[in-house]
């Protein structure tokens, strides 16, 4: 019996994550240097967005970066999020209303609203703290149901090899 419960424990702290490239929280470390966790991408096949991530048992931050002029199409994820902007703007809309959000502001996504947001061109890069639940990882999927690339500004798409 000792056994059988010894796995149970050890199951429920396994470092397995939602998100590919995240850090699991907890297993004796509960600090995290958020700049310096290895970037990972934070919308593959809709956005730009990439940062650190570490899930705990119920819940994701990433600190993310969008490239100034760049961002997300219109997307959705079963997971509630906030974002928090540290630096820079975000512009976009959320369930169909309009967001402009410099640094400073909180953005409020209910799970399965359909957004788009993107570094405004007239600014710096974004940078901004996402908080979600691990009802999924941090990637969602384009309401078109594509994934293929994210949201370019005119004059900000990348020049071709």
């Amino acid at each position: 019996m000792a056994t059988a419960k010894k796995r149970a424990i050890k199951a429920k702290t396994k470092t397995k994550t939602k998100t590919a490239g995240a850090v699991k929280g907890g297993n004796g470390r509960y600090h995290y240097r958020m700049a310096d966790l290895r970037k990972v991408p934070a919308g593959t096949g809709y956005s730009t967005s990439h940062g650190g991530v570490v899930e705990g048992e119920r819940m994701l931050v990433g600190y993310i970066h969008k490239p100034r002029g760049t961002g997300s199409r219109m997307h959705t994820h079963k997971n509630e999020q906030f974002n928090y902007v540290v630096r820079g703007t975000l512009v976009g809309s959320v369930n169909g209303k309009r967001v402009v959000a410099p640094a400073g502001t909180l953005i409020y996504i209910p799970a399965n609203a359909p957004h788009t947001l993107v570094a405004s061109p007239d600014d710096e890069d974004v940078i901004f703290i996402a908080i979600k639940d691990l009802s999924q990882g941090i990637i969602g999927k384009a309401v078109d149901g594509t994934m293929s690339g994210p949201h370019y500004e005119k004059g900000f798409v990348p020049k071709a090899r």
